[in-house]
């Protein structure tokens, strides 16, 4: 399982995720951060730090969020 980041972060983008990643699986997209499923350890780090509450762990996405993680295999090449 990994993280996911959610339509949150397209309005607000601060970043602070990639800071606390300690496996640096975070990147910056065109409109949101995305972070990489075969990297992520599920530290959870990263959602601690996320201002608008945008990081979900994979198996509690809503199904309106599932795009999310679909957005993030595409932006790391995985489908």
């Amino acid at each position: 399982m990994a993280f996911v980041i959610t339509q949150p972060c397209q309005g607000e983008q601060a970043g602070e995720c990639v800071d606390v990643c300690p496996v640096d699986c975070i990147e910056k997209g065109e409109d949101q951060y995305y972070i990489n499923p075969d990297l992520c350890i599920d530290c959870g780090a990263c959602v601690s730090v996320c201002p608008v509450d945008a990081i979900v762990e994979e198996y509690e996405l809503m199904p309106e969020e599932e795009p999310y993680l679909e957005k993030a295999e595409k932006f790391f090449g995985h489908i």
